[in-house]
């Protein structure tokens, strides 16, 4: 399977040129200002796409889909996409997680306090997963701020070495888009903007 992964969009989801796969990842911040606008036009360019399965969880930018109510948020999502939301999916042999939750910073969308409230998040992870989707990222992977400081969740590091996804996506610090394999987990930060909300990174590939 050819798995095509963005994130951090933030509404210049119509700038990408998308390479073709099987399936295709966003993992959070589809919004700038967290508009419900801003959400519409998401899906109808997510809809879109050429992919058999398409899959996005939401990021700390996107209030409206933590703020309206969640039977309505699902009435919108056209039926061949799927929202995670600290919820999981089956395809073919492939178990999937998303959480779009990120430790507190200035009181963004999903945001959790460090320790128990993010930490019963992480414990929801099932132990079965094979692609983990979080916003954040773990403590000191992929996770290194423009003025060097390791923003990641250390909570949700350790539920990664309990777990051992084969793969674990996330986004939020654009400057630290890349790929690393460590023990075990190919860990991606897909953000395709900069630090400057500028589209400077390439959608990542992965084949399973």
């Amino acid at each position: 399977m050819k798995i095509i992964v963005i994130s951090d969009t933030h509404g210049k989801h119509n700038q990408l040129r998308l390479p073709p796969g099987d399936m295709l990842i966003h993992a959070g911040d589809i919004c700038m200002k967290g508009a419900g606008y801003e959400v519409d036009e998401f899906l109808h360019w997510f809809e879109q796409q050429s992919f058999r399965y398409k899959i996005f969880i939401a990021g700390n930018h996107d209030f409206y889909l933590e703020e309206a109510p969640e039977d309505y948020i699902r009435q919108k999502i056209p039926k061949d996409i799927i929202y995670l939301n600290d919820s999981g999916i089956t395809t073919g042999s492939l178990n999937i997680w998303g959480s779009p939750v990120t430790p507190w910073f200035f009181d963004w969308a999903f945001n959790r306090h460090r320790g128990e409230a993010i930490k019963k998040h992480w414990d929801m992870i099932p132990g079965n997963t094979d692609i983990l989707i979080t916003h954040g990222p773990v403590f000191r992977i992929l996770d290194e701020t423009y003025d060097k400081r390791n923003v990641g969740c250390e909570d949700l590091l350790n539920r990664v070495h309990e777990v051992k996804p084969g793969v674990h996506i996330c986004g939020h610090i654009h400057e630290a888009y890349g790929t690393v394999i460590k023990s075990g987990t190919r860990f991606v930060n897909a953000s395709v903007l900069n630090s400057r909300y500028e589209l400077a990174n390439q959608p990542v590939v992965i084949e399973l």
